[in-house]
């Protein structure tokens, strides 16, 4: 074949287009005008809004596990926030129910105290405050254990009181501590006067009686005038109560045929089982004066004879 007839233009694998820079160079003009165009004219708004119509599904799928990821982190965390806010909050109600309950027992002790001190201004005999400590460990007995004893002058034999009447008498006293037999315990008995009928009586501890303890006028007579409400209180004769304090009121009374006596039970005025602050009163036998010496009870008759 003649060199003439040969073909010598390139093939298409080796073919050649605009230059790189001429691309860039017109690319970049069409990118200028649109931008232009589209700042000035909206041009691209519809296009726009097409695109980012058709695109939203796709942007909606992929944006689940991002928000899945960040809504159980903040689902773990607001938990988390929740427990430690609702264990501050028991804390607190734990807190606030323990208060609660201190300002009402502070509350009763107030008034317990006050009116126990309103007492001790009404009684002419002296005494002092004192706190009851605990109970006996005696299970068949009812005495409680106050915090004075001999160092603070207490006697054997005192009366006791709180805030509502009789409470008991002292029976036995150490040096920082003394025992209190109450009203209601089976060896008590105390003289008391009907303050409706004047009619003298005494009465003795029945701890049986009653859930709480009760009082019971014995060797009464069937037909004493004595009624359910009436307040019993103490006679001043056995030299040890102060005359006066209210002892206890009478709430059942049971008149029987077949004996002469009537069953009277009473109800003591004290808190015989929640007392906290009582008062301890000198007894009434160590405050009359001294009885003279029988030398000279003898000789005042003769000098009056003489006379």
């Amino acid at each position: 074949m003649p060199l003439g007839t040969l073909d010598r233009t390139p093939p298409p694998f080796f073919k050649q287009g605009p230059s790189a820079l001429s691309k860039l160079m017109v690319f970049s003009a069409l990118a200028l005008f649109l931008i232009v165009a589209d700042a000035r004219f909206k041009l691209t708004e519809p296009l726009r809004s097409v695109v980012a119509t058709v695109l939203y599904p796709v942007q909606w799928l992929a944006m689940r596990p991002v928000l899945l990821v960040r809504g159980a982190g903040t689902y773990v965390s607001s938990l988390e926030d929740a427990q430690a806010a609702e264990a501050q909050a028991r804390a607190r109600l734990v807190l606030q129910s323990q208060r609660a309950s201190q300002v009402e027992l502070l509350l009763l002790e107030n008034e317990r105290l006050r009116r126990l001190l309103e007492l001790r201004e009404r009684i002419a005999s002296q005494g002092q405050a004192a706190q009851v400590l605990y109970d006996a460990a005696d299970p068949y007995t009812r005495k409680v254990i106050i915090d004075k004893g001999l160092a603070q002058g207490i006697a054997p034999g005192s009366p006791v009181v709180d805030e509502s009447g009789v409470l008991g008498q002292v029976t036995r006293v150490h040096p920082l501590v003394s025992e209190v037999t109450l009203l209601i315990d089976r060896d008590h008995a105390i003289p008391v006067l009907n303050t409706r009928t004047g009619a003298r009586s005494v009465a003795y501890g029945d701890p049986s009686g009653a859930p709480g303890g009760s009082l019971e006028l014995r060797f009464m007579a069937g037909n004493a005038d004595v009624q359910a409400g009436d307040l019993l209180a103490t006679s001043g004769v056995d030299g040890v109560y102060p005359p006066g304090l209210p002892v206890a009121r009478v709430e059942k009374v049971e008149r029987r045929a077949d004996s002469g006596f009537a069953r009277i039970q009473c109800i003591p005025e004290s808190l015989v089982q929640g007392a906290r602050h009582v008062l301890v009163l000198t007894p009434l036998a160590n405050q009359l004066p001294q009885r003279p010496p029988v030398e000279d009870a003898v000789a005042a008759p003769r000098k009056s004879l003489r006379r």
